[in-house]
């Protein structure tokens, strides 16, 4: 039995946890939040499933969200592989905790896996940035 190595990201934000669930339940927010990865994301016939473009190239996302307990768990497939992305929000305090546990995958080496998940910070930052300055409905 073997496990791959992982890291969790983590972001404090100062908004009430619905309202941070109700935005990332949204993959239409993904490009103002997720600057590095996502350039562009649109809906696809299948109402599961959404295409992004990213700078790798094209992809797919799915969301698997339940706002009962603050699932957001993410399903990422391009021409390469396809991986999953657990993610929470949870409450803390009057605010929210957000969340992202990143395996790496066994065709990534463990600095260019360290790289990519670096790159995730400069997103939560904007993710904070967006929610704790935003308009009171930061959804629209």
């Amino acid at each position: 039995m073997s496990i791959s190595p992982s890291v969790t990201k983590t972001v404090g934000i100062d908004r009430p946890w619905r309202q941070v669930f109700a935005f990332l339940a949204d993959p239409a927010n993904g490009p103002r939040w997720a600057v590095v990865n996502v350039r562009s994301i649109e809906p696809t016939d299948d109402p599961d499933w959404w295409r992004m473009s990213t700078p790798q190239g094209p992809a797919r996302l799915r969301l698997r969200a339940d706002a009962e307990y603050g699932i957001l768990d993410h399903d990422f497939n391009d021409d390469t592989a396809s991986w999953r992305v657990p993610a929470r929000v949870v409450p803390n305090g009057d605010g929210a905790e957000f969340m992202m546990t990143f395996h790496r995958p066994p065709s990534l080496t463990d600095s260019v896996f360290k790289e990519q998940t670096d790159l995730v910070d400069t997103e939560l930052a904007a993710l904070k940035e967006i929610l704790e300055t935003g308009p009171a409905d930061v959804t629209a």
